[in-house]
């Protein structure tokens, strides 16, 4: 977590999002709701995501030393397409918890468990949230069919048939590399195509050394 972000959840607009911990009795539930416009991703200032309209409810249960947080968050993020990379509206829906203690400072010992200082006695969910909802975007996210931004994908698909020819022109190669007998003579097997004069420079500079 970056120093800015730190700075903001602690003195910014982020601060709402602060729970005072040490306030809370024990064995007794405590809700909260939130709605995460885009304000909120502007603040927190994340690489995934970057608007978004999402709702969250959260549970805080004190028990003993322990306080147990179950988050539900539901609703709409905005993230770039994977094929034509314009902006498109995308559900999410996840459940996470997280288990915080009392300690000397600060400190993630998993990736459920937080410890925060006894002294301050609270936690900012803030970068949490964020973090839970990034983690709930599918891994492949594309406009429905004729959805896409065509001449960005019209773009995108000429890049792909020259990256594609590469690849081809690569295993060509290849495979006329396993056309040069021990000798180092090249040959011409029946259905293989003559050997690329490219393997002949390279040989030649190889011999050469």
């Amino acid at each position: 977590m970056h120093g800015f972000l730190q700075l903001e959840l602690v003195l910014g607009t982020l601060k709402r999002y602060q729970i005072d911990l040490k306030s809370f009795v024990p064995a007794t539930m405590y809700e909260f709701n939130y709605v995460l416009g885009n304000d909120f991703f502007e603040d927190v200032d994340g690489p995934e995501v970057k608007q978004g309209n999402v709702n969250v409810s959260l549970s805080v249960v004190h028990v003993s030393s322990v306080f147990e947080l179950e988050f539900h968050m539901k609703g709409i993020i905005t993230v770039p397409c994977d094929r034509c990379l314009d902006d498109m509206d995308v559900p999410v829906e996840t459940e996470n918890r997280l288990v915080v203690t009392f300690g000397e400072a600060y400190a993630e010992t998993s990736d459920e468990h937080i410890i925060v200082s006894k002294e301050e006695g609270f936690i900012n969910i803030a970068w949490y949230m964020y973090e839970f909802i990034a983690l709930a975007i599918p891994i492949k996210h594309v406009h429905e069919p004729g959805g896409c931004n065509e001449k960005m994908a019209s773009k995108l698909n000429e890049l792909c048939v020259d990256e594609v020819d590469g690849d081809d022109l690569f295993h060509e190669m290849n495979e006329t590399n396993d056309d040069i007998d021990n000798d180092g003579e090249s040959f011409h097997k029946q259905g293989h195509r003559p050997i690329d004069p490219r393997w002949d420079a390279l040989r030649n500079l190889m011999e050469d050394n």
